[in-house]
């Protein structure tokens, strides 16, 4: 059972750039930035000042956080619930309020977060016990702290009985979530899974991004600016929250129900460099990437010239030339033969464990709507990138009208992980038969 095809069926976000999937999809439209200057940040004299805020009230699940007890949750709970709950919704399934619905065995979940629920800890927890004041704490806080709260909230929601579990892979966790879900499906585990991941905005949770001077310091005043994925401007990333959820089907179940059918997974591949041959806790091994891509194209039964775009990593780094670099080698195509690429992180700046998920959900827009989005900031493209491929195969603006069949995207984390899928508009074949 191991030939059973997956498509996305249905798609919820909360990211700095869109609170739900229609104003997400307005701003990879319009190219507009998310980045903005925090005066948390500014105030605990944090050496990166800025970065991608989301805005939950404006998600249109959110009188369910209030419906379902939620309002002492994590923020990662709270994220998760309002993105999984409108993808729930966009896949044109059924939420029962009364949590008195049959226990669905067909559907699992699997929410990720690099980061976790730090909140609960930093907010309450903590400073409980360091105040001797345990007993004030409410019963719920397990439930609502625990790494796995996320999954287990939603799961609770729906009543999903299937598979029910988290994982956490740094900044390739999103992605990862969704070839673990993809993979859960074409096995016949599972007839439907809902994926994702969340990661947040607290002090803690970006103190040590800050420490390491990984996160841009020369853009505190010009935050619009900050985030420069492949530009030789670029000083580091920008830290974001948000989350992204995807309900991926069987297809034929799809097909019977009458669900809309965004994207195909075609293929995808999870591994990681060993920390090897150049790869570090920190760096990713050009071998382990290299390794990664082929596997996922492999997979897809995808020829190499037939990948029209690359949503890549590409986090505003020292790193981005090493991607590029690595992309032209696994797919043998460089110059103007190169596909097109672009970064969602030009936009929204780097989500942690939720930004695979998150580029998965842009990257399924831009096949279904056929347009690719801008990777503003870089017209001074690195000259090291500029040796590899032709400026016109980043869109310094939104292209539309481009006919796309295939999009490979890439999420890379630290602990040298490596995950690629490979997506495929779902009218291809019928073009192609005709």
């Amino acid at each position: 059972m191991n030939n059973r095809r997956v498509v996305v069926t249905g798609m919820g976000v909360l990211s700095p750039i869109g609170a739900d999937l229609n104003t997400f999809y307005d701003s990879l439209i319009w190219g507009r930035c998310g980045i903005k200057k925090i005066e948390d940040l500014v105030e605990l004299q944090f050496g990166c000042q800025v970065g991608g805020r989301v805005e939950l009230e404006k998600s249109p699940c959110y009188p369910y956080l209030e419906t379902f007890l939620l309002s002492e949750a994590s923020n990662v709970v709270k994220y998760a619930v309002v993105a999984g709950l409108e993808a729930w919704n966009n896949a044109q399934l059924p939420i029962c309020e009364t949590l008195d619905n049959e226990p669905d065995y067909d559907t699992g979940i699997i929410t990720g977060s690099a980061i976790g629920t730090i909140d609960m800890y930093e907010n309450k927890i903590l400073p409980s016990i360091q105040n001797k004041t345990i007993r004030r704490l409410r019963s719920t806080t397990i439930e609502h702290s625990m790494l796995s709260a996320a999954s287990a909230n939603l799961a609770n929601i729906l009543g999903l009985a299937n598979y029910i579990g988290f994982n956490s892979s740094a900044c390739s966790t999103g992605a990862e979530s969704i070839i673990l879900g993809f993979e859960h499906i074409r096995q016949g585990l599972a007839t439907r899974m809902l994926v994702g991941g969340v990661d947040i905005y607290t002090a803690a949770g970006w103190a040590g991004f800050d420490a390491m001077r990984v996160t841009t310091r020369m853009y505190n005043n010009q935050p619009l600016q900050a985030s420069r994925p492949m530009s030789a401007s670029a000083s580091g990333f920008v830290p974001a929250e948000g989350c992204g959820m995807l309900v991926l089907e069987e297809y034929e179940t799809a097909i019977r129900r009458g669900a809309p059918i965004y994207a195909e997974i075609v293929g995808g591949s999870l591994n990681s460099g060993g920390q090897r041959k150049g790869g570090t806790m920190t760096a990713p091994s050009a071998e382990g990437v290299i390794r990664c891509i082929n596997a996922a194209i492999q997979e897809s039964y995808v020829d190499v010239n037939e990948i029209d775009l690359i949503a890549g990593h590409l986090s505003s780094t020292m790193a981005d030339v090493l991607e590029v670099q690595n992309w032209s080698t696994a797919l043998h195509r460089k110059g103007k033969d190169f596909p097109y690429i672009n970064s969602l992180k030009s936009l929204t700046g780097h989500c942690i464990g939720a930004t695979g998920a998150i580029e998965t959900i842009a990257a399924v827009l831009q096949l279904k709507e056929q347009f690719i989005h801008a990777s503003i900031h870089c017209e001074d493209l690195h000259p090291d990138i500029e040796k590899i491929i032709a400026d016109e195969k980043i869109p310094h603006q939104t292209k539309k009208n481009i006919p796309l069949h295939y999009i490979a995207k890439s999420s890379f984390g630290f602990g040298d992980t490596n995950a690629v899928l490979i997506l495929k508009n779902i009218d291809y074949e019928y073009q192609r038969e005709k």
